[in-house]
């Protein structure tokens, strides 16, 4: 967790941070990202990085809950329908979202557990997360074939449904 003295610092130092986080993390693999290039960015000492985060784990922690916060901010109630849509969304119109390249490391590269994911969603909702997860992930992974992994998304979801009634 992001230390207090993070949490109080002034909005526009911390949004720096933050975008020199985003860049480093949306650039770099886990494994490969550097103090030093996030320091340079966001125009702080190497102590102050220290102060306001454990290490990089911690600091990818951080960016990471932001863009799943960001990306799921209007999925809470929905409908499988617009779980898909959501999906199809953030895949064929990458360019419009700032965690894209982000998400695509998370899911290429790094691998990290989902950590945020809550453990008491119904049977429904965790298989809509999880295709909806395993979608983004192949879409990303072959972008040529994205128009594919939708499409048994929307299968998949249109079968879901059907059992449900």
């Amino acid at each position: 967790m992001v230390s207090q003295t993070f949490k109080n610092l002034a909005p526009l130092k911390k949004e720096r941070i933050t975008a020199a986080l985003l860049t480093e993390f949306s650039t770099y693999p886990l494994k490969d990202a550097q103090v030093a290039r996030i320091v340079k960015d966001a125009q702080i000492a190497r102590g102050a990085f220290y102060k306001y985060f454990t290490d990089l784990n911690e600091a990818y922690d951080y960016i990471y809950h932001l863009a799943l916060v960001d990306i799921h901010a209007d999925l809470k109630p929905s409908s499988p329908q617009e779980i898909l849509k959501a999906t199809r969304a953030f895949i064929t119109a990458s360019l419009k979202s700032p965690y894209y390249d982000l998400l695509k490391l998370h899911l290429t590269v790094n691998e990290l557990p989902l950590a945020f994911v809550d453990p008491n969603l119904s049977a429904t909702r965790w298989v809509l997360a999880t295709l909806s997860h395993q979608t983004l992930k192949e879409a990303l992974n072959d972008p040529k074939n994205k128009v594919l992994y939708l499409t048994r998304l929307e299968q998949s979801i249109t079968q879901l449904e059907l059992s449900d009634n």
